[in-house]
């Protein structure tokens, strides 16, 4: 039996581990990782209610941040922001502005 002293979370323990076989430690050498192609991962922005677009503010290619105003959205006679969830580059815009949108259609791609 080989005695231990480990901590845990700050306490300090003592514990007895008995060794069932005895076996030679084995070098173990890390096979290289090849690195796969990154996989471009795309956001869609759905409409959140049925309303019309009033103001568009990027185009296909614009760099937006998480948090960004995207664009702005009329429901009700209330201006809503749909912000970017994401960082990344627009790379499809299917509204225009003065278009009217129902919920969940697709209006924009991040990606």
């Amino acid at each position: 039996m080989k005695l231990y002293k480990i901590n845990v979370n700050g306490k300090s323990y003592e514990v007895e581990v008995e060794s069932v076989t005895e076996q030679p430690s084995v070098k173990l050498v890390p096979k290289p990782v090849e690195k796969s192609p990154q996989v471009e991962s795309k956001t869609n922005i759905l409409a959140p209610m049925q309303g019309k677009i009033i103001k568009l503010n990027v185009i296909v290619g614009s760099e937006v941040k998480k948090g960004d105003v995207l664009m702005v959205l009329e429901a009700m006679k209330l201006e809503n922001d749909i912000l970017s969830p994401v960082d990344g580059y627009v790379s499809q815009v299917l509204i225009k502005e003065s278009q009217k949108v129902d919920i969940n259609q697709l209006m924009l791609v991040i990606g």
